[in-house]
């Protein structure tokens, strides 16, 4: 059996984390690939590496001294080393570091140096092999990522080693010019390392015991899941659920990979399993709730309109035209409602509405702001009676005033839309009405 492991920047901000990750690893030998992150905050106050790295990378662009910039990074590196008893030093590699920031290496270069260490650092605590991933994570020359080659690359890499560590969050072009993921990019690095040694499972530590059903922020101590699918998580991370960096989705996702989400702090925790599909019904009638704030609805009335060919087309031209891109389109006979994010829209609302009334010459047009969505998801919904009506109903006993109602053809997920103000009290009244009203 092989797993794939990556390790948040909360698992690894100092030497006691690191030795959770290590007693982790060590008690499954199945855990072969390890893949981690740059050290995050130790405390609220503090600083993530990869912060301090692109601050000081900023100084040496416009030729400032970063010395004590530069001494405060060496200092969190040399704090674990000791508080883990190693006996090495990374003093070539930052020598090598300080001379690549005055030569103007880049950003990313920059950015990707806090994996880079604490890949050197994790694989002599453990004892494996440090393959940089700027040798095996290959972007191409339009600096997007290049999963076939990578996938060559890699797996031919990792079936002469047993046991590796491979930094997250970078790869580098054919010239060696290092390119980095987007923010969260260990995540993707781990499944990227998952699909080439087509590992049984992709464990990803975190700093909590997987997804929950609702916003901690929002509800008290939200129940957790324990299985979610990949088309539930896309669903859910879409409307702002966020434990995992969503392109990490998409390589173990086409390998039938499960993800385990787990917590670097309680590893007894069985964490939430993500699944390309499964026999097993929710707790829950619903799996989970996530929503948005800020969006608009762009209400066109028409006589007729179900009878006019190309209608949808030509409102929906007006959108294209002015670079803006939609988020639903409830309709009914005479009417047609676009919602769309207000940052996006407000700042040509007046050109996409004249735009609207040249090319599909509507009867009416009313605007309104200030709206939040609010997905509710749950493969056992499509078998359950009454699903909506019980949304309804706790919304109305909330006096929460529904404006929006959208439900997909999958029956997966039902999109409300409410004010603002009414989002945190519609939640908790929807999170009541299913999981509370269960337990």
């Amino acid at each position: 059996m092989k797993k794939v492991v990556k390790f948040g920047g909360s698992s690894l901000a100092n030497a006691e984390q690191f030795e959770k990750v290590g007693n982790i690893v060590w008690a499954d030998e199945s855990r072969r690939y390890v893949v981690p992150s740059a050290p995050g905050k130790r405390h609220s106050k503090d600083t993530k590496v990869t912060d301090m790295l692109y601050e000081c990378y900023a100084l040496a662009e416009v030729g400032d001294s970063f010395v004590e910039e530069f001494a405060a990074i060496r200092a969190r590196y040399q704090e674990i080393i000791e508080g883990l008893h190693l006996e090495f030093s990374l003093e070539k590699e930052f020598e090598e570091i300080e001379k690549n920031f005055k030569a103007g290496a880049g950003r990313d270069y920059a950015a990707s140096r806090g994996e880079y260490l604490n890949g050197i650092i994790m694989a002599q605590y453990l004892n494996f092999e440090f393959i940089d991933a700027s040798e095996v994570i290959r972007f191409d020359e339009n600096e997007e990522f290049d999963a076939e080659t990578t996938n060559k690359i890699l797996s031919k890499r990792l079936q002469k080693t047993e046991y590796a560590v491979i930094p997250g969050f970078y790869g580098a072009k054919k010239d060696g010019t290092v390119k980095t993921f987007s923010r969260g990019g260990s995540d993707v690095t781990g499944s990227i390392v998952a699909r080439a040694v087509q590992a049984d499972v992709y464990e990803n530590w975190t700093d909590v015991s997987g997804f929950l059903v609702a916003d901690p922020r929002i509800i008290y101590k939200p129940e957790p899941i324990e299985m979610i699918t990949y088309r539930e998580l896309r669903e859910l991370s879409y409307m702002g659920a966020s434990v995992l960096h969503e392109d990490a989705i998409f390589p173990v996702r086409k390998e039938g990979i499960p993800i385990n989400i787990r917590n670097t702090n309680k590893p007894e925790d069985e964490g939430t399993w993500i699944v390309g599909s499964t026999c097993q019904k929710s707790k829950y009638t619903i799996t989970g709730i996530a929503g948005k704030k800020g969006f608009c609805s762009v209400m066109l009335d028409k006589d007729m309109m179900n009878s006019e060919v190309g209608f949808g087309r030509k409102v929906l031209q007006a959108f294209e035209d002015n670079h803006i891109s939609f988020e639903h389109m409830p309709s009914g006979i005479d009417t047609m409602t676009i919602l769309v994010h207000q940052d996006d829209f407000v700042h040509k609302e007046q050109s996409v509405v004249s735009a609207i009334h040249r090319l599909a010459n509507p009867d009416h047009i009313e605007i309104e702001a200030d709206l939040a969505l609010i997905a509710v998801v749950g493969r056992s919904m499509k078998s359950s009676r009454g699903t909506a009506g019980r949304i309804f109903s706790a919304l109305a006993h909330a006096n929460v005033n529904v404006k929006m109602i959208d439900q997909g053809s999958s029956e997966l997920n039902i999109i409300i839309g409410v004010k603002n103000e009414d989002f945190e009290v519609a939640i908790k009244a929807i999170y009541d009405i299913f999981v509370l009203a269960r337990i």
